[in-house]
């Protein structure tokens, strides 16, 4: 059974945070949130709402107006760009489209995180690389080209990069954006996996209220090595927060229950398939 949530520790805590532009528009409008130990966030909210825009504060990318930024129980607010990058060693980030580097091969981008890694030699980058891939079951890629691969298999080598480090915290911007049904399922799962096997906080930017489903009512299943529903009401429940933004605040938190009932008629437009 998991252990209560003020029993794991905090992986990432957003204080207030505010971020304008030279405009005085806001993008983030007082905005806060926590993660800890293996839970899993969706986000959802129209084209513009911020979500991205969260995404690049909580990696040091953009600098926030106002408020406080805490990783691994650390403030992290006002850290520079030394300070910032071992920190983000310890975050996984699937960009949009999968982000591949276009002149490296499969194996250079999955390695590309543990380039500056001083603790790695060749030998074991490349056992890791190689662990990552078999984990997206694309061992056989690693001589490839992006432009040799499928748009689905692009997003799963997104992923083994993603996880190469063996991060604590995943982000995962839009990562079904643009696929088939099927193909957006099978990359689900491949998120489930990293969830359920190494216990990671996920927290996922999305427009298909489907993945956040997946992301709510199955587990990874390592006897069998698919996913499978949650059983109700049982220990085993996924605990999965759902969030909506909207002109750059967090107009909505809760659980997937929560979700569906909400009378919000903006909130509603995200809980029927094929909202964006």
């Amino acid at each position: 059974m998991a252990p209560p949530a003020t029993e794991r520790k905090c992986i990432l805590r957003l204080e207030n945070i505010s971020l304008a532009f030279e405009d005085d528009a806001k993008v983030l409008d007082n905005v806060s949130l926590e993660m800890r130990e293996g839970d899993t966030k969706i986000i959802l909210g129209a084209a513009g709402a911020g979500k991205t825009v969260m995404f690049k504060v909580a990696l040091g990318l953009l600098k926030p107006t106002s408020g406080r930024i805490f990783l691994f129980g650390q403030d992290v607010t006002d850290f520079n760009e030394n300070s910032w990058f071992e920190v983000r060693s310890h975050i996984g980030v699937l960009f949009q489209e999968g982000g591949l580097f276009d002149s490296l091969n499969i194996e250079e981008n999955v390695a590309y995180p543990l380039v500056n890694r001083n603790n790695q030699t060749p030998e074991q980058a490349h056992a890791r690389v190689e662990e990552a891939l078999r984990f997206v079951e694309l061992g056989h890629t690693l001589a490839k080209f992006p432009s040799e691969l499928s748009g689905g298999m692009r997003r799963r080598v997104g992923i083994a990069r993603a996880v190469v480090t063996q991060p604590e915290l995943v982000l995962y911007d839009s990562p079904t954006a643009g696929l088939d049904p099927i193909t957006a399922h099978t990359i689900i799962s491949l998120i489930l996996k990293e969830r359920d096997t190494r216990n990671t906080a996920s927290i996922m930017v999305t427009h298909r209220y489907q993945d956040g489903q997946l992301m709510a009512n199955f587990r990874y299943n390592p006897n069998s090595g698919d996913i499978e529903p949650a059983p109700r009401g049982s220990e085993e429940t996924v605990d999965t927060k759902f969030l909506i933004m909207r002109e750059g605040r967090l107009v909505f938190e809760g659980t997937e229950q929560e979700f569906l009932a909400h009378p919000d008629e903006y909130v509603q437009k995200f809980a029927r398939p094929g909202a964006s």
